[in-house]
């Protein structure tokens, strides 16, 4: 029995039940059970494993074999110009990764080409602030995610996290623009090869003495903690502009939702957990992301670092005064004062009293409403510069099999 657990059920190849190797691994009491149901799935069935015993079984392993073999940098030499959803991939790839990848490029039986329509048309509204929201209140939302922070930190990502950061607004940027799942979209190859990523992470990070020293698991990144990124993205934004006012078109909303499904998938998380709709979303984020929101040392230190994103670029509104009081008018006082963030009395107040109104009228909801002309601007101004600094940030960005840990820590 001592030599049970998740690393050796995963090197197994999940011949154990994944709900049954969870238990046995985990201290009994140490966790809640698993109770959201995969009927409130998009297959509507599935096994009920709790996920956070459940990994990549496919990615996993082939990724492992890659690193431990050398592969890695031709790999990622050979796929750094890999971009389009239906480029074909390069000659010279390992016959295991092009198999995987002609495969996993494919969608679902259950993707709808009316639904991605409308996504475009949710995001098209909502682009400019939506990137802000992708950017940066995702991100520093991960900085109190305590497995997540702890794995950027100790990885590889951790070492550049203007770099990190960007990564995810490359996603929504990706998953926002007009073709994301065409063939000359970006979305599909952005996913597979975040997945391959988050499989090299996993290979990493128990090499890694002082991820070790400071995990509560053996192994990072787990199904569920996929699906609470996941709704610190999605979840959390829809959530926002739900509390914003904002009236979302039923059939847009939902097929923002399912773009976001579709990324799940490319993303290499099993359907029996992903959502089938907003209110099952919502519900399996109560579960998932809302009670393991906590600060950590680690991610204190992140978040650090993400308030000096705007240091060194002219953009003059991209100060840390400004960034911590969107944080805490975003994210709320418990998060700010966790991730020890002081208020903000100018921009704090500010945000309080202007930002609905400005995006109500951005919305249309309201024609006119008591707004100061500068404040106005300078929310537009902000947006606008945000914009700027990731359109900056993605040109160069490749998503690569990382190879080490964060070399800072060595």
């Amino acid at each position: 029995m001592d030599q049970l657990n998740r690393r050796t059920v995963l090197r197994a190849g999940g011949t154990l039940g994944a709900l049954g190797a969870f238990t046995m691994a985990a201290p009994a009491g140490a966790k809640p059970l698993w109770t959201w149901s995969p009927k409130g799935s998009v297959i509507g069935t599935g096994n009920g494993a709790d996920p956070r015993g459940v990994w990549d079984t496919e990615a996993d392993p082939l990724v492992a074999s890659i690193l431990d073999r050398g592969d890695a940098p031709k790999v990622n030499a050979l796929l750094r110009n890999w971009n389009k959803n239906g480029q074909p991939l390069p000659d010279g790839l390992p016959a295991d990764i092009r198999d995987f990848l002609e495969r996993h490029r494919q969608l679902p039986a259950w993707a709808d080409t009316d639904k991605l329509e409308a996504a475009v048309q949710f995001n098209e509204k909502r682009g400019l602030y939506l990137g802000v929201l992708y950017g940066f209140v995702s991100g520093m939302m991960s900085t109190v995610i305590p497995k997540e922070a702890l794995a950027v930190y100790y990885s590889k990502g951790g070492a550049n996290m203007k770099r990190r950061i960007a990564r995810t607004a490359k996603l929504g940027y990706d998953i926002g623009s007009r073709n994301a799942y065409r063939a000359d979209g970006e979305m599909i190859v952005t996913s597979l090869k975040t997945r391959l990523a988050h499989a090299g992470v996993r290979h990493l990070l128990p090499q890694s003495p002082h991820w070790v020293g400071a995990a509560p698991e053996d192994i990072p990144i787990s199904q569920a903690d996929m699906m609470v990124t996941w709704h610190s993205l999605p979840t959390s934004i829809w959530r926002m502009l739900s509390s914003w006012g904002v009236r979302m078109d039923p059939v847009e909303s939902e097929g923002y939702l399912h773009s976001w499904q579709l990324s799940a998938h490319m993303l290499g998380i099993e359907d029996q957990y992903i959502p089938s709709t907003w209110a099952e979303a919502d519900s399996q984020a109560k579960q998932a992301l809302d009670p393991i929101l906590a600060p950590t040392a680690e991610g204190i230190k992140l978040a650090d670092m993400l308030l000096d994103l705007g240091a060194g670029l002219d953009f003059t509104l991209l100060t840390r005064p400004i960034l911590g009081a969107l944080t805490r008018y975003m994210l709320g006082d418990q998060v700010a004062e966790w991730l020890h963030i002081p208020r903000e009395p100018v921009w704090g107040t500010l945000l309080e009293t202007a930002w609905r109104p400005f995006v109500a009228v951005r919305e249309g909801l309201v024609l006119n409403v008591p707004l100061a002309p500068e404040a106005a601007w300078m929310f537009d101004e902000f947006l606008r510069q945000f914009v700027l600094l990731y359109v900056s940030e993605l040109r160069p960005i490749k998503i690569e099999i990382p190879e080490f840990n964060n070399p800072n820590l060595r």
